[in-house]
């Protein structure tokens, strides 16, 4: 249907289907910025689940629906969904039915950055979250005011009366920093000054599909700034309108990287020193995140502040107080015993690697629980992800699987975490399929062993942070 356009939001009555999901809710608290009436449904409040989330919505002035199509009742009603929203759900049903014009979510996240004075956009398969986060950061302690659009909450914006930060609104001129998705092919949409580049690897569209995606996201942009340490992003810098910039922990062509042998990586952290190979200027960075990947992350996110007209050593100091991202290697707590559990966001192979490697560079064993974000993502990726779980593990690590996220709809779920179990096993690894996610957490607390790691790993469901703190809350 008809683009409303952007130049009087507050003039434009909206309605949230999904409203809490995490590329909704940041969308949602934008348009509620610029003083625009909000107001949404969510099947996960009808069922019960996070209501803190959606008691927050309602304290901020946002008018919450039963998912029954109750609120929907006029035509002069936008309504936004996301693709995965089935025509039979009730308001795409009650909407039809009076007319009103429909937006799906990279339909309208487009429109408003591409309407911003300078658009930042943060794509790759992995990170796109953190480095989105980083450079958010990085601009809003640089005095750039930015608006930053995040699928994930941002513990440096988070506060008693903001729990679910994945939203910054900044001012009218200042940047739109956003991350952009490809597994629906919307990446296409964006207009960027700046495109960020971080990486390229299979989760939800094959690699010929990838590639000609992030080429054409990088081709559409003023600057380019590409990651020379993936080679399937290497591949594709040509693509950009002018000489990229490029960053690199390994790389030692990229514009932006380490100076070799300044690695310090801790439990909790990671240092390192930056160099600009351009200038040839050197700044000392301090990262409250862990792992290579974060540090890979962080060169993005500086890459990209560079483009943006940020000094190093200005960008290097702002990023040492980052504070990271929620399930994002969020460490809940340690027991009493001294088994510590970690929540994290990895549901692809390459988050899934990314987040073992952290774990495994550090001694103590890892008890691995996943839950696959979908039953179409494990028939997609399943075979890879049981080679990562099983080779990135040593022999004393066990990987436990629950049944795949399922909240209602059509889906063919023939395919389950059994397959996946089994598929660990051949590769040597250690793996058992529980059905119940409550049955996995009472496995894991017989397993688990003074110095043990518990990492709870999967997307698309706000309540793994909630089993998460109650499995730490469980242990001796």
């Amino acid at each position: 249907m008809t683009d409303p356009g952007t130049s009087d939001l507050s003039a434009q009555t909206w309605f949230f289907c999904g409203i809490g999901g995490s590329g909704m809710l940041p969308l949602a608290l934008i348009l509620k910025g610029h003083n625009a009436y909000v107001a949404g449904s969510d099947r996960s409040r009808d069922q019960g689940r996070t209501p803190e989330k959606f008691a927050w919505l309602e304290s901020l002035g946002f008018v919450l629906h039963p998912q029954d199509g109750s609120g929907i009742t006029c035509a002069d009603q936008v309504l936004v969904a996301s693709a995965a929203v089935e025509d039979t759900v009730p308001e795409m049903v009650r909407a039809r039915e009076l007319g009103c014009r429909r937006m799906s979510r990279a339909n309208l996240l487009s429109a408003l950055f591409n309407a911003a004075r300078t658009g930042i956009a943060v794509g790759g398969t992995s990170g796109k979250s953190t480095v989105t986060g980083m450079l958010g950061w990085i601009l809003t302690a640089c005095g750039r005011d930015p608006t930053i659009m995040n699928g994930a909450v941002m513990k440096n914006f988070a506060a008693p009366d903001a729990p679910f930060a994945s939203a910054r609104i900044g001012s009218a001129d200042g940047p739109f920093v956003s991350e952009v998705d490809e597994s629906d092919g919307s990446i296409a949409q964006y207009q960027p000054a700046i495109a960020v580049l971080n990486n390229v690897s299979l989760d939800h569209k094959s690699l010929e599909e990838l590639r000609a995606l992030f080429g054409d996201f990088l081709a559409a942009a003023d600057i380019a700034v590409v990651n020379l340490d993936d080679l399937e992003s290497a591949a594709l810098a040509g693509r950009s309108r002018a000489a990229p910039l490029t960053f690199a922990v390994r790389h030692p062509g990229a514009d932006i990287g380490v100076v070799p042998g300044s690695v310090v990586e801790g439990p909790t952290s990671i240092a390192a020193s930056v160099i600009d190979r351009r200038s040839g200027e050197t700044c000392n960075l301090g990262l409250k995140v862990p792992g290579l990947h974060n540090l890979s992350n962080a060169l993005a996110a500086l890459t990209g502040a560079l483009a943006a007209g940020v000094a190093l050593a200005e960008a290097t100091a702002a990023l040492g107080a980052f504070a990271g991202l929620a399930r994002r290697f969020d460490i809940v707590g340690t027991s009493p015993s001294g088994v510590t559990v970690i929540d994290d966001f990895g549901h692809n192979p390459e988050k899934v690697a990314a987040t073992l490697a952290t774990l495994k560079a550090h001694p103590g064993r890892v008890i691995a629980f996943f839950q696959p974000h979908g039953y179409g993502p494990l028939r997609q990726m399943g075979a890879e992800l049981a080679e990562v779980l099983a080779t990135r593990l040593g022999p004393e690590d066990v990987t436990l699987l629950c049944d795949p996220v399922y909240f209602g709809g059509t889906v063919d779920r023939s395919v389950g975490s059994q397959r996946i179990a089994d598929m660990i096993r051949q590769h040597g690894g250690a793996a058992e399929h529980i059905h119940a996610r409550e049955d996995c957490g009472v496995r894991m607390r017989a397993l688990a062993k003074p110095g043990d790691r518990i990492v709870i790993m999967g997307a698309r469901d706000d309540t793994l942070a909630q089993f998460a703190r109650a499995l730490l809350a469980s242990l001796p």
